[in-house]
């Protein structure tokens, strides 16, 4: 049962009570339907809402965005094009007025998409802990979690150069809907074979994965079909079973996917 909910004015304030063992609220669009419709111990909140966690800062290719951002503010953001998509994806306008970038790194899977973006832009996390705020990339964050009472305050990435992002989701519905797989990549070509690369898979776990596998394969070839179709049989991933669709399924029309994801077709 839900019994309070604190509205701190900064971070430092906002930790306090989360070491004390509340829970962070950012947009509640996850959160709350969960403890809705759940009965058991007693709950508190703490929202972030006044914690001064909102906003996009862009300069010489350097991007970091704040944790309480809403998935709004960056689809709207015009130097932020190449995650306009992703973020477009995800539910629904109403959604994305509430969600918040750092609410979308923990939820579970088939949801997380901009997550999966980040995660193939290599970002990193500034997190504040009783010492002061550290980094932490992404990729760490994704595997553990965090721990309790720790605090994201900022996400914080290079922005890919022109072409080389690709972010490609399939889904049951155009908009709305959860993923069945969600493939990011960052991905550099030059004298036509792939000379860098860096690709994040959603759906295919029960938590957000590098395809680092499927990147060695790719590294160093010329980016067709045939060799999409050999990266795709490399990495040993463990799909599941929801309402969107099979693990049977995910395993059959991730090679499809990520080939369209590569070459858009």
């Amino acid at each position: 049962m839900l019994i309070s909910v604190e509205m701190p004015d900064s971070a430092d304030a906002a930790r306090t009570y989360l070491r004390d063992g509340a829970l962070p609220l950012g947009g509640g669009t996850h959160l709350m339907p969960r403890l809705n419709d759940a009965a058991g111990t007693d709950v508190r909140l703490v929202s972030l809402r006044k914690a001064g966690l909102r906003g996009i800062q862009v300069q010489d290719g350097s991007v970091a965005i704040g944790a309480a951002t809403t998935l709004a503010d960056v689809e709207d953001d015009p130097r932020l094009p190449y995650l306009s998509p992703c973020v477009r994806s995800i539910a629904s306008p109403p959604v994305r007025n509430l969600a918040t970038v750092a609410g979308n790194l923990f939820v579970p899977q088939p949801y997380g998409d901009l997550a999966a973006a980040l995660l193939a832009l290599d970002a990193e996390l500034d997190v504040l802990d009783a010492d002061g705020v550290r980094g932490e990339p992404l990729e760490r964050i994704a595997a553990g979690g965090l721990p309790a009472g720790e605090l994201v305050t900022r996400i914080r990435f290079t922005a890919p150069e022109q072409g080389a992002f690709r972010f490609h989701k399939a889904a049951r519905r155009h908009l709305n809907s959860g993923s069945i797989v969600t493939i990011a990549a960052r991905i550099a070509v030059e004298d036509g074979v792939v000379a860098g690369v860096r690709l994040a898979v959603g759906g295919m776990a029960r938590r957000l994965v590098r395809a680092v596998e499927a990147e060695r394969v790719l590294l160093g070839e010329p980016l067709t079909p045939e060799v999409i179709a050999r990266a795709a049989a490399a990495d040993a991933f463990e799909p599941f079973d929801d309402a969107y669709a099979s693990a049977w399924y995910r395993a059959r029309v991730y090679p499809v996917h990520l080939r369209r994801a590569l070459l858009g077709a």
